[in-house]
């Protein structure tokens, strides 16, 4: 079923057909079958199913983390289907940030080391953060203040609180300014006050920077804050 709220001339994100499928001896699992997604600037779309149905497939589909068997997903406008693998990981870093449940902060780094790791790692030096290491410095001290974290910035990720390390999560996945912001059960891990902090974080900071942003999550009261709901159900994916 086609998910036609935002249309090509607007999406930041958009897939069509998406298929996936994962073979376990003789057992065939049709995870997506056909699924289309777009996402508008600034929205917040709720990705919900239940345990298993395919929804961090989904994610990593559209992340360009995996591909799929069949479909093509578009990233800001350009196809991906035939990039090769270096060309996808600059699309990617470029435009596309991921939160996780679990944080994956670098624990033997510094909470401003661990916003500048993913430039350092690019190897572009710092291309996709507007500048260099200057630049891109100013970008992490900016979205830690922006995270109410700013007196955080040099100490251990082990030295926070789990909803500390989130929202650190949640700045990294934005330093390079994207167009698209995954998250995968962001507050999966967390007690629902803090939780609910960081819902309200991430919507706020999608709205302010227009960031399409999908969330994967079984919190019913955040899928019915959301622009809208997408359901995936025995392979399908549909407005719910």
């Amino acid at each position: 079923m086609s998910d036609a709220n935002a249309t090509a001339t607007e999406t930041a994100l958009r897939a069509e057909g998406l298929s996936r499928t994962f073979i376990d001896g003789k057992r065939r699992l049709d995870v997506l079958r056909g699924a289309d997604v777009a996402l508008a600037p600034g929205e917040v779309v709720a990705l919900v199913g239940k345990s298993g149905s395919g929804k961090s497939t989904l994610l990593h589909l559209l992340g360009l983390l995996d591909r799929p068997d069949g479909g093509e997903v578009w990233v800001g406008g350009e196809a991906t289907s035939k990039l090769g693998e270096r060309d996808r990981s600059t699309l990617r870093g470029r435009n596309v940030g991921f939160v996780f449940q679990h944080y994956f902060l670098l624990p033997e780094f510094n909470v401003l080391d661990n916003l500048l790791m993913p430039g350092r790692v690019a190897q572009g030096p710092f291309r996709w953060a507007g500048g260099g290491l200057a630049e891109a410095r100013t970008r992490a001290l900016q979205l830690l203040e922006w995270v109410d974290l700013a007196d955080r910035a040099h100490q251990k990720p082990l030295t926070l609180s789990g909803g500390e390390r989130q929202r650190v999560a949640v700045a990294r996945a934005l330093m390079a300014h994207p167009k698209v912001l995954l998250c995968d059960e962001p507050t999966g891990n967390l007690d629902p006050d803090t939780g609910g902090r960081i819902i309200k974080l991430i919507f706020e900071l999608s709205r302010r920077d227009r960031v399409a942003t999908l969330v994967v999550t079984h919190d019913r009261a955040l899928a019915e804050r959301s622009d809208r709901t997408l359901r995936l159900e025995a392979g399908t994916l549909r407005a719910d």
